[in-house]
């Protein structure tokens, strides 16, 4: 089904930005998954290029390019091409938006131009060890101490929390009868602040993620983001981007995962043809693609609404948790039909398979979005 979604321009965007992955990313991927780090200077060339932080204002190095389209493009270019990481899509798609929306313009001088040049990594800090998907159970803490803001506590399953430059911490203030959140901006080097050791996840081998620890750690009271108090709202307000943005990706993997299966299925032979002309694979690959089809359409439509500033939470999270398990059914299923090669490494299925899974985990579960639609229901 043709899509109506892109215009020329986008897709004159896709074709610069493959140009600059397969240069500069495809052939440093198997390297950055095994040093579990991409390295700094691809962001910086990324940053050159002009593909972070291009919706910033031109003054601070961006193009002033708000439309998500841009972002999707992107995310579907980086499966495609089976790059390493999730730098883009949390620089541009979960970041950007506290940066360029909540950020006074002083902060703004002092941060986006090294967040547009990629010589600034960043990080948002709001899961804690017990505090994942439920926000409101924060308990790092951040008190007022003169012109310094101190922050007590640890943050855990932070991307590129291992060597993040410039941190967003979600901290407990207690405005509005102790259960006041704000916003803190903590940079590297700051008194008290301390990186942990890379996690060992399942997947996601190229990508950083860390547990972060503040002991007394003391920032700038002009490093408070937004109004005091408020951070809670702030948050609720950007999940919605930050949850497409994990469906725009769910629907590219098993995209990608199904093109593989595709020429797999066409490739491998078995009792005398190939595996493909089986009537059982050849009805799994209808289904597949069909399901694909029909979860594009949805993101897209949501890519739009989001756009026009129509994307509501429950349509979000609707779509985050019904492209996450869509992903995790096509990825395993395409990872089947290659029998024992799919399980070996030198194969792309196996780590599409493996950093397919958390993607139903992160940005809210999928048990946590279904309550988030059901709520908006009115039972």
């Amino acid at each position: 089904m043709r899509r109506t979604v892109y215009d020329q321009d986008h897709e004159a965007f896709r074709a610069g930005f493959r140009t600059f992955l397969q240069r500069a990313a495809v052939p440093h991927t198997a390297t950055w998954e095994s040093q579990g780090v991409v390295d700094r200077s691809f962001w910086t060339a990324a940053g050159a290029a002009g593909y972070l932080g291009f919706e910033a204002p031109v003054e601070h190095g961006g193009l002033g390019l708000r439309d998500f389209r841009y972002n999707a493009v992107m995310s579907e270019e980086l499966c495609a091409l089976g790059v390493s990481g999730d730098g883009f899509s949390l620089h541009n798609d979960i970041v950007a938006p506290y940066l360029l929306d909540v950020a006074s313009q002083e902060q703004q001088s002092r941060w986006l131009p090294g967040f547009t040049s990629g010589e600034v990594i960043t990080a948002l800090a709001m899961s804690e060890p017990g505090a994942g998907s439920d926000v409101a159970s924060v308990r790092t803490t951040a008190t007022y101490d003169g012109d310094e803001i101190v922050l007590d506590g640890s943050k855990t399953f932070i991307t590129n929390g291992a060597r993040a430059d410039l941190v967003i911490v979600l901290a407990r203030t207690g405005e509005e009868d102790g259960k006041g959140m704000s916003l803190v901006v903590v940079e590297s080097g700051a008194p008290g602040f301390v990186h942990g050791l890379p996690l060992q996840k399942i997947g996601r081998h190229g990508q950083d993620t860390a547990e972060l620890y503040f002991d007394e750690c003391r920032v700038p009271r002009t490093n408070l983001l937004g109004e005091p108090g408020r951070a809670f709202r702030i948050v609720m307000s950007k999940l919605a981007r930050e949850r497409l943005s994990i469906a725009v990706l769910a629907v590219a993997s098993a995209r990608a995962a199904l093109e593989l299966a595709l020429e797999h299925c066409r490739t491998r032979h078995a009792f005398g043809q190939p595996i493909g002309q089986f009537q059982v694979l050849r009805h799994q690959l209808a289904e597949m693609h069909t399901e694909v089809q029909v979860a594009q359409t949805y993101v897209d439509s949501c890519v739009l609404a989001l756009n026009a500033g129509e994307l509501s939470a429950p349509d979000a999270a609707g779509a985050k948790y019904w492209t996450t398990e869509l992903q995790w059914r096509v990825v395993d299923r395409c990872l089947q039909l290659f029998g024992g090669y799919g399980y070996m490494e030198e194969y792309p299925i196996a780590r599409i398979w493996r950093d397919a899974r958390v993607q139903r985990i992160y940005g809210g579960t999928t048990e946590i979005m279904k309550e988030v639609v059901s709520r908006d229901l009115r039972l």
